[in-house]
Order: C-alpha cells, then structure tokens, then sequence
C-alpha cells in the first residue's frame, strides 16, 4: 500500500464496537473496513450528484419537448385541415 497516511480518527464506543463486530465476521480490519466504507461513501455521494444533474437536465428538457410537442401538433393540425379542404373541393 504505496503512498499511504496513516490517520487518526475518533469513533463514539457504540460506532466502533459495530465495526469492530463487522471486521471480525468479515475476517478484516479495521483499516480495510474504513478504506472500503470511505471509497463506497464517495461512489455514492458521485451517484447522488449525477443523478442531480440528470434530473435537472431532464426537467430543463421538459419545457423545451413540451414546446416541440405543441408546435409539431400544430402543424399536424394544419396539414390535416388543409388536406380535408383540398379533399372537400374534389368531392
């Protein structure tokens, strides 16, 4: 484990025995049991940020699919009138 710091952290009694009970069904320690819940920790806050920017994203898109919709129907619309009318003077 090249480039490593050793740190020093504080844990309430009740946090630490947890842990403590972890490593140990793990066959771990408690190192490797802090290094994995601070890496899954920080893949989790990422999600929660890209899932932020996906769900701003999608609502920023809302308004403009919406505006497309409407004037896509309202050509729709049109085209179907005027193929009626066109229709209605050939009978």
């Amino acid at each position: 484990m090249a480039d490593s710091k050793r740190i020093i952290i504080s844990l309430p009694d009740v946090l630490l025995k947890e842990v403590d009970f972890i490593v140990s069904m793990e066959k771990t320690n408690r190192s490797e049991f802090i290094r994995e819940a601070m890496k899954l920790y920080i893949r989790e806050k990422n999600k929660m940020k890209l899932r932020e920017k996906m769900k701003k994203g999608y609502q920023e898109m809302a308004a403009i699919n919406l505006t497309l919709a409407e004037t896509g129907l309202s050509l729709d619309v049109n085209s179907l009138e005027s193929y009626e009318a066109e229709i209605a003077e050939c009978e």
